[in-house]
């Protein structure tokens, strides 16, 4: 029935902001019209309008970048605790052969989130550990989720960071950043073995 497709839909839209009526009209098996026609009865806007209304919001609450420098569009946050992003890709981001989206990209977005979660002015990476689980290509969108893991020495924190297309995981790291320049100018160094390999961000 429609009536009960249209509460599944509002609770839907409410756990993941961040569907696009293609997802939506797939996981509930009809047309993206009806998707689109669910949504006006619902008052829900288009993903965009949602995305731009967060964004707005999350944009006056970050301390350690100006907007230009975070990659990705901040959409939630929680400073010192968690935050989200969304990435669009698009052709110059991606390998020219290939339409392979270039690692940098992927890494900066998540670096930049770590970073705007934090409730300081001066916040930098200390030390980075990263895994790309599949290519991505021109066209998908990403969402980062970031979370503080747990605060070390005082100034440290540890943030882990998923990136998703869809609900498949492509990326996934932990950053150790630093609200003081000093330590984690000297974090990698601080954090290697007697064979000169990095370990694990603890």
């Amino acid at each position: 029935m429609r009536s009960e497709r249209l509460r599944l839909l509002r609770d839907r839209v409410y756990d993941n902001p961040f569907m696009t009526d293609e997802e939506l009209a797939q996981e509930f098996n009809v047309s993206v019209q009806t998707i689109r026609l669910d949504r006006m009865a619902l008052g829900i806007p288009e993903l965009r309008q949602r995305t731009r209304a967060m964004a707005e919001r999350a944009h006056g609450v970050v301390r350690s970048l100006g907007t230009r420098e975070i990659v990705g569009e901040i959409v939630d946050i929680d400073l010192n605790s968690r935050g989200v992003s969304i990435l669009e890709t698009t052709e110059d981001m991606a390998l020219e052969k290939t339409g392979i989206i270039r690692g940098h990209h992927i890494f900066a977005q998540a670096d930049s989130l770590a970073i705007a979660i934090i409730d300081s002015d001066v916040v930098i990476t200390g030390l980075a550990n990263s895994k790309f689980k599949r290519p991505v290509r021109v066209g998908e969108r990403l969402v980062a989720k970031a979370e503080v893991v747990r605060k070390i020495r005082g100034a440290d924190y540890v943030v882990q960071v998923v990136t998703r297309s869809g609900e498949e995981q492509v990326f996934r790291a932990k950053f150790v950043v630093s609200t003081t320049p000093g330590p984690a100018e000297t974090a990698g160094a601080e954090r290697r073995d007697e064979t000169g390999v990095e370990r694990d961000v603890p």
